[in-house]
């Protein structure tokens, strides 16, 4: 079985798309970028603080269930929660210096 993959839904203000962030894994080189997830444009990095404070707002079980279903056809297991933790994003940037060397 695939590791816990901790996972946040956010349904966006303008247009109401669902994005997944995962809070835990690095995206890219900056330390504030975490991995995101949409069904249109699949991976990418994300701004996590911006995403949350700015961008999105909470998305309900109904509004994440397809968006849930894909990723975890993908093989993601998957534990919903509403809000990362301190420890979450520590748990990111050590994982970012991991992946430097």
């Amino acid at each position: 079985m695939e590791p816990i993959t901790k996972v946040l839904f956010r349904k966006y203000k303008q247009g109401g798309d669902i994005l997944a962030l995962f809070p835990e894994i690095p995206a890219d080189m900056n330390p504030y970028h975490c991995q995101s997830f949409q069904h249109v444009g699949q991976h990418g990095a994300a701004d996590f603080q911006h995403c949350i404070h700015t961008l999105t707002v909470p998305a309900s079980p109904a509004e994440y269930a397809d968006l849930k279903a894909e990723l975890e056809g993908r093989g993601y297991n998957l534990q919903v929660i509403q809000r990362a933790s301190f420890k979450d994003h520590e748990a990111r940037k050590a994982e970012l210096k991991r992946m430097q060397g």
